[in-house]
């Protein structure tokens, strides 16, 4: 199962976007409470999305994930504030678990997931 749809599957509202600029210029800037992305992605890295969020004082929860795990991309996510760096596969605890403690329990979110779409 893919992610969006894991995310899905715990019951939270969830947008999916090709790329982080497209993140960047949509509706949904303003309106999400927890980002999930990839650390790898085209165009800005998830690691840049974070940076560019921040400096430009969105304080968006972040929650990465990646198939190659790197320590210094880990220490430097962590270190300004992610929620949790996962690596695949992961559980669907641990994404839960890091959600949950991103937006709080309380139901209602406008989420977002930032995942490279396939060409069809």
């Amino acid at each position: 199962m893919a992610t969006g749809g894991l995310v899905e599957s715990f019951g939270y509202d969830v947008q999916t976007f090709n790329s982080g600029e497209a993140f960047l210029g949509s509706e949904w800037l303003d309106k999400t409470r927890c980002l999930i992305v990839d650390v790898q992605m085209p165009g800005i890295t998830g690691a840049e999305l974070h940076e560019h969020l921040l400096k430009s004082g969105k304080k968006i929860p972040v929650i990465f994930i990646t198939a190659f795990p790197c320590s210094s991309t880990r220490d430097q996510v962590l270190k300004r504030g992610a929620v949790a760096y996962l690596t695949k596969p992961f559980d669907r605890e641990g994404l839960l678990s890091g959600i949950q403690r991103a937006i709080g329990d309380d139901g209602d979110v406008g989420s977002a997931y930032v995942e490279p779409k396939a060409d069809k």
